[in-house]
């Protein structure tokens, strides 16, 4: 019964480890502002994380280092939510579990090009615009003053 037990926590904590490291934060701003919000957006989609080997010959592709072929970054997500000076409490973070079954390509393409499914999953809070001045303006007051 104990070499059951010991195999089956052995199984569970490789599993936790080889998933731990397959979420990435791209973004997270870690002081939370609540004063003057207007909203909140979120959402989250598939992203291609492909990579290609630098030197491209089979087999030996395996030990030479990869470079991505679709860069993931935080801008084009976070400005579907409005304007970089109108967001904040931000988090953006990349989700690459789906390229571990997915490192198949990898076997098949004999180490040159891996195909990687990400999902990005992207909030924050948008800011409600600046209250304009219910006076006249400067400009106007110096204008009626002349």
């Amino acid at each position: 019964m104990k070499e059951f037990r010991s195999k089956g926590i052995a199984a569970i904590l490789s599993t936790a480890l080889l998933t731990a490291g397959c979420t990435s934060t791209l973004v997270r701003d870690d002081v939370k502002r609540t004063a003057g919000l207007d909203g909140h957006c979120s959402g989250s989609e598939w992203a291609d994380n492909s990579s290609l080997a630098v030197l491209p010959v089979p087999i030996v592709a395996f030990i030479v280092p990869h470079f991505d072929l679709n860069k993931i970054s935080s801008e084009p997500y976070l400005n579907r939510c409005g304007a970089s000076t109108g967001v904040v409490n931000r988090d953006v973070s990349v989700n690459r579990l789906a390229c571990l079954p997915a490192g198949l390509t990898r076997i098949v393409t004999l180490g040159i090009w891996q195909w990687c499914p990400a999902r990005v999953s992207w909030s924050a809070d948008v800011l409600a615009d600046a209250p304009k001045p219910a006076g006249p303006s400067t400009d106007e007051q110096t204008k009626s003053k002349s």
